[in-house]
């Protein structure tokens, strides 16, 4: 099955000869090998270059054990460039399985050779346009980065949105948002024929490729249960307001068992590193400022939340604000959970504050929306409840509320959009009718 995954293809060109390593990064099964190795090298080939001039290195693959020694791909690579004029294109897959070693070329220093040093020697080629994929965000940190020394130009690759899965999905396009919404985007999941086989393949996942990745690359040998447990607990509590210290109680109350804040903490970033889940922060939209704890965490791929869960919570209401959140970073917006506070009396006249919460508080440049996801609105008092945090706000930016219905969009008497979630994912020009 071919998958178009144009965003991301159209970002590969436009930064092809750009003269700087082009860094694709996503969870792992995402679709970063397939979009280089298949989508990209085909747009190649269709420009003239020919596949002696793309040099493809798939590093978590047992036969190229070898080359993860920084010394062995250096000189392995530079072995292939025969051409001294015509351009190459080096893909190397999975580059965080580079490990670190002594440097040779220094004997009796303790200085070590890495990914950056082979791949900042590579750029130095005339003819050479090199594309690494990676499925750790710590290989962007601040020092990877500096050692770049701006040459680091990352394409950050998602699941397939509702868009992409759309398109290829093969049933009756009148089930496609069911299955979206209970077996998420991971592209293999399109291959599997039945729900027994997606739920194992989901499962397998986890199991076999996130945990085992997270605990080797952090070195983790007893405490796999405490994982298991502390993303049971994040599944469970996707699209509400937490924090290590509330987890922490839940550890005790339900689980019985003590886990300290900091190695909650930890943990947390371990999954944030993995792009298994993403962090939303608190934003007081009228302070214009940020709150600091709790906050909100998302998954990546609502499937891999759900089978977490074993498909037991199915709280469609939570998962549809999983999915716009990551659409909205699918489209390039930064989205942080908004704040607004509200003075108003009460029965007795005296006046009060409360607090209201805008589900996303969306910016993109001088950009800005504020979203609002809610599931259903039967009646006034229930459009009154979901929409008081948006009429607060009081600026002029577009102000949106996202139902499960098939409704055609509208506009009530206070300005505000209200879209079906179906039309929001498939057409972005959605956000500004």
């Amino acid at each position: 099955m071919i998958i178009q995954r144009d965003r991301y293809l159209q970002k590969l060109i436009h930064r092809r000869e750009n003269g700087m390593v082009k860094v694709i990064t996503g969870i792992r099964r995402c679709g970063k090998s397939y979009l280089l190795f298949e989508l990209y090298h085909q747009y190649l080939n269709s420009e003239g270059v020919t596949d002696d001039h793309i040099i493809e290195l798939a590093l978590d693959e047992d036969v190229n054990a070898r080359y993860r020694n920084p010394v062995e791909l250096g000189q392995y690579i530079r072995s292939l460039l025969v051409d001294q004029k015509e351009m190459y294109f080096i893909f190397l897959d999975e580059i965080q399985k580079v490990v670190e070693v002594p440097n040779p070329f220094l004997p009796g220093t303790d200085e070590k050779i890495g990914f950056v040093d082979v791949l900042l020697g590579l750029m130095k080629i005339k003819n050479v346009d090199l594309y690494v994929t990676g499925s750790s965000s710590r290989m962007l940190s601040t020092d990877i980065l500096t050692e770049f020394r701006g040459r680091g130009d990352e394409v950050r690759v998602n699941p397939l949105n509702y868009k992409e899965f759309y398109s290829a999905y093969r049933g009756d396009k009148r089930n496609a948002w069911r299955d979206y919404f209970t077996f998420g985007g991971m592209p293999l999941v399109l291959e599997q024929k039945t729900i027994e086989d997606k739920s194992r393949y989901l499962h397998t996942l986890f199991d076999k490729i996130y945990l085992d990745d997270i605990m080797s690359r952090h070195n983790i040998t007893n405490e796999k249960v405490v994982l298991d447990d502390l993303l049971d607990i994040v599944s469970s509590a996707v699209g509400s307001l937490t924090n290590p210290s509330r987890i922490q109680k839940t550890f005790s109350s339900v689980k019985g068992k003590l886990i300290a804040d900091d190695t909650i903490s930890r943990y947390l970033d371990y999954f944030i590193d993995s792009f298994l889940l993403s962090q939303a922060k608190r934003y007081d939209v009228k302070g214009r400022k940020y709150i600091g704890s709790p906050m909100k965490y998302y998954y990546s791929d609502v499937g891999l939340r759900n089978a977490r869960l074993n498909f037991r919570q199915q709280e469609e209401n939570h998962i549809m604000e999983n999915l716009i959140y990551n659409e909205l970073r699918v489209r390039g917006f930064d989205v942080d959970v908004g704040i607004v506070t509200v003075n108003s009396r009460d029965e007795h006249g005296k006046s009060k504050r409360t607090q209201h919460e805008v589900d996303f508080v969306v910016n993109r440049g001088s950009n800005r929306y504020y979203i609002q996801s809610a599931f259903a609105i039967p009646d006034e008092q229930k459009r009154t409840q979901e929409t008081t945090a948006l009429t607060a706000i009081g600026d002029s930016f577009r102000k949106i509320v996202v139902v499960r219905e098939n409704i055609i969009p509208w506009h009530d008497e206070r300005g505000l959009l209200y879209v079906g979630i179906e039309d929001f994912l498939l057409d972005e020009s959605a956000m500004d009718l």
